[in-house]
């Protein structure tokens, strides 16, 4: 019964003057987000936001300052670069964990938490990145410590760039997310775009 009322009122319609009349359009859903296209010179990303990105490249910074113990004592520039930081860094390095508690901080209440944005979960994840990688200057430089000699040329040569990269790193990072735009490190931006949903 209900599909032979259902059948005969769809015929009906069929062939009703209404139909030539247009649809109504759908009434505009006010909770539906707008997209808006950036312009260049937009700011899209908050104060707050960036801060907290950049003041996390100082973490795999402060963490591998070690690295420069050659650079440091023979450019003088790079000295006066690094001498505002002195104090910063030898309270980071006075507790030997203070360097996995600040990883964990940052991992799980900054990275893992949703009520941060995404551009400074990845920031702060690319920090995190950064620092793990510094894992393998640490376990060749143990296994492989030359007194003297070619080898302690090789060694120089690798901790200076393991130092430079850090340095441009920090720099590169700090300035990008102070001005609002999104760093991408060699190596680093794909693993962390992988970790960050």
């Amino acid at each position: 019964m209900a599909i032979t009322n259902l059948l005969s009122t769809t015929i009906t319609l069929k062939h009703s003057p209404f139909l030539l009349l247009k649809p109504p359009t759908k009434l505009r859903n006010p909770k539906r987000p707008t997209i808006r296209a950036q312009s260049k010179n937009d700011d899209s990303v908050d104060g707050p936001d960036r801060l907290i990105s950049a003041i996390t490249y100082f973490y795999p910074f402060f963490d591998g300052v070690q690295y420069g113990k050659y650079v440091i004592t023979q450019f003088a520039p790079i000295q006066t670069l690094i001498q505002p930081l002195v104090p910063a860094i030898r309270v980071f390095k006075s507790f030997p964990l203070n360097g996995l508690l600040v990883f964990f901080t940052l991992y799980f209440i900054v990275v893992r938490n949703p009520n941060f944005s995404r551009y400074v979960r990845f920031n702060t994840m690319q920090a995190i990145v950064l620092d793990v990688l510094l894992i393998f200057p640490d376990l060749l430089e143990r296994s492989f410590n030359p007194s003297d000699g070619f080898g302690l040329d090789l060694m120089m040569s690798f901790d200076s760039t393991v130092f430079l990269f850090l340095l441009v790193s920090l720099v590169y990072g700090t300035l990008s997310c102070l001005l609002g735009q999104l760093p991408r490190l060699p190596i680093v931006a794909e693993a962390a775009d992988r970790q960050v949903l």
